[in-house]
């Protein structure tokens, strides 16, 4: 008899999750190897980051990519000034947002997912979105970084941006 604990681990049939199972292939095809972790998110580490997937499914599947990083002491601690700085970076990358929860950065790109989606060029896609984000805030709060033209300066004649 073989060991048990020698056996692979199997992702779910494809019909229990299907986004998830959709996710779990673009990983496993991009050489990453991702797991399931209790809360039922597929973890996976690139570029010696910890990333997550959270697949909902029903009406609407929804994918969303994201990591938590924890904010060193040498990053300035004003509350506005990290917050401000999550709002550049929203605002500055499509698909990407920035926020915080207490000395947690949280970088996040959702989707909605439908059949015909290519769920392996999204997933590829949103990881480097989410990396560059974390890259880009922690350029931006230290103070390096050009925050691009018009950044900080009132929006004139109704235009936003």
């Amino acid at each position: 008899m073989t060991d048990p604990t020698s056996l692979p681990n199997f992702p779910p049939p494809a019909d229990e999750h299907p986004l998830r199972g959709r996710v779990l292939d673009a990983l496993i095809d991009m050489g990453l190897s991702p797991d399931i972790d209790g809360d039922g998110d597929v973890a996976f580490t690139v570029q010696e980051q910890q990333l997550f997937v959270r697949c909902t499914e029903g009406d609407f599947q929804i994918m969303r990519l994201f990591g938590q990083w924890a904010i060193s002491d040498a990053v300035p601690s004003d509350p506005l000034t990290r917050l401000a700085t999550c709002n550049e970076i929203t605002l500055q990358l499509n698909i990407v947002k920035a926020g915080l929860a207490n000395d947690t950065l949280v970088v996040t790109g959702e989707h909605i997912v439908v059949p015909n989606t290519d769920v392996p060029g999204l997933v590829n896609v949103t990881i480097q979105l989410v990396l560059a984000g974390v890259q880009m805030w922690h350029e931006r709060i230290m103070g390096g970084g050009d925050p691009g033209p018009g950044a900080g300066e009132p929006a004139t004649d109704g235009d936003p941006a």
